[in-house]
């Protein structure tokens, strides 16, 4: 048996072998949240066990038990890890433990990391791996350490320990899982508070392959200009960041006030909507344009090669270059005095197309599969509350207006499904959907149609 899945491995595809890690471990973090050791009351039905342990390794953080009551601290060490694992990826973790016990690294492993964490060709593929992983706990670990000194005067030492590891990793992996009932709104006047979290959610959002580059740059001498790849995903983030700050701000006008709190909770919630899921206000009681807004940001979501899920930055770069350039009539499609391959550009909009397709089909199935839905979830904005719900999934965000805990059955495996497409990526599933190979189909001769 384990010879022949040995063989499955060395002849699996890269992106098949990064899905299959990732189903391998939402089943194992499934059975083990199963355990009468991981709950208050001793047990957790199937489905919900499932969804939650998916969005840990999906690193979403929608929730339809509470993390902090409802799960003992076994169940929430068993968390904590499947934020862990989804985060860095299973794929790097294996690799890095092949290199540590000095065991060969099949090809499709060697691949598949060339795949997560690098757009071009590399060889010191595992020189990067290494430096995520110790990147990773060095962020992580300053990280706690700020933590553990705000919620020490408030909890006994273990208990904040514990508190300022959980979050800490929890927001540097863009999770959004939180053991408070009502997650970070008691913080949202502490300054100290706000700046960590959001710093490690941009660390871990921004990407690895662009952390190392400027690490490189920064401390080890490399010379040259920096990549593409690098002032996109800088420049976008920082544009997002920014314009979504000024949009929460002047959308809430109860955020406008002199002590600088709206100020402080609009950033917050601007760099947490890039997939991390923490909330600083109540998600349910923000205004329409505001709602309407953080959904553009669920969309675009974090950068390639990091903890995040939607489009990505560089994507929605490339979508606004190509539509300055058609707009403009420019002959190709260029960004920073560089001008992009086409074939990246039919990409991004493939990766468009498909996103928000499967996010209409994912709404509709819910509404579909569970007409009794007006019953549970009260207001005027139903849709809109299943809209949300829908796209925080598809980012891996974890932002929500209540709707997860109501869901019924057929609906929350929407949502599971939805969340591992989130989180192995658009090009990733529809090449599993496809499969690679050669170009297909026949040219046949051209006929124009008339477009706008």
């Amino acid at each position: 048996m384990i010879a022949w899945l040995q063989n499955r491995v060395r002849r699996a595809h890269p992106t098949n072998l990064l899905l299959l890690s990732y189903l391998a471990t939402i089943a194992a973090g499934s059975l083990a949240l199963m355990l009468p050791a991981a709950t208050v009351d001793g047990a957790i039905n199937v489905l919900d066990a499932l969804f939650t342990a998916t969005s840990a390794v999906c690193v979403t953080g929608l929730i339809v038990v509470d993390t902090g009551t409802y799960f003992t601290f076994f169940g929430q060490i068993v968390i904590l890890l499947l934020i862990q694992i989804g985060g860095l990826g299973i794929m790097t973790l294996s690799v890095a433990l092949f290199q540590i016990i000095g065991k060969k690294v099949v090809f499709q492993q060697r691949m598949a990391m060339q795949e997560v964490f690098s757009h071009t060709p590399r060889e010191d593929i595992y020189y990067l791996i290494r430096s995520v992983l110790l990147f990773t706990l060095a962020v992580e670990a300053a990280g706690a350490v700020l933590l553990f000194f705000y919620w020490r005067p408030a909890f006994p030492f273990s208990e904040a320990l514990f508190k300022a590891v959980f979050h800490s990793v929890s927001a540097f992996c863009n999770a959004g899982f939180s053991q408070f009932s009502n997650n970070l709104m008691d913080g949202r006047s502490s300054v100290f508070l706000n700046l960590t979290i959001c710093g490690l959610i941009i660390l871990g959002g921004i990407g690895f392959p662009v952390v190392y580059e400027i690490y490189r740059r920064a401390l080890r001498g490399a010379r040259g200009k920096l990549s593409l790849q690098t002032k996109s995903v800088l420049l976008t983030t920082a544009g997002l960041i920014t314009v979504g700050t000024l949009v929460i701000l002047m959308s809430e006008k109860s955020l406008n006030n002199s002590n600088g709190q709206g100020l402080l909770s609009a950033f917050f919630q601007s760099v947490t909507c890039r997939t991390a899921g923490f909330n600083t206000l109540e998600i349910a009681s923000l205004n329409t344009a505001t709602l309407v807004f953080m959904m553009f940001l669920m969309l675009v979501g974090a950068s390639p090669g990091s903890c995040g899920g939607g489009i990505k930055t560089t994507t929605f770069t490339v979508l606004v270059a190509f539509s300055w350039s058609r707009l403009m009539r420019y002959k190709c499609v260029n960004l920073f005095k560089k001008t992009i391959p086409q074939d990246t550009v039919s990409k991004s909009i493939s990766v468009l197309v498909f996103s928000m397709a499967a996010i209409c089909i994912a709404v509709f199935l819910i509404v579909f599969m569970d007409p009794d839905h007006g019953a549970r979830v009260q207001g005027n904005r139903q849709f809109l509350n299943f809209l949300f719900e829908t796209i925080s999934a598809f980012g891996t965000v974890g932002l929500s207006m209540g709707v997860t805990p109501v869901l019924s059955w057929s609906g929350k495996l929407v949502i599971i499904v939805l969340m591992v497409i989130g989180r192995v990526g658009v090009p990733a599933f529809t090449y599993i959907i496809a499969g690679g190979g050669s170009t297909k189909g026949v040219q046949y001769a051209e006929e124009n149609l008339m477009i706008g």
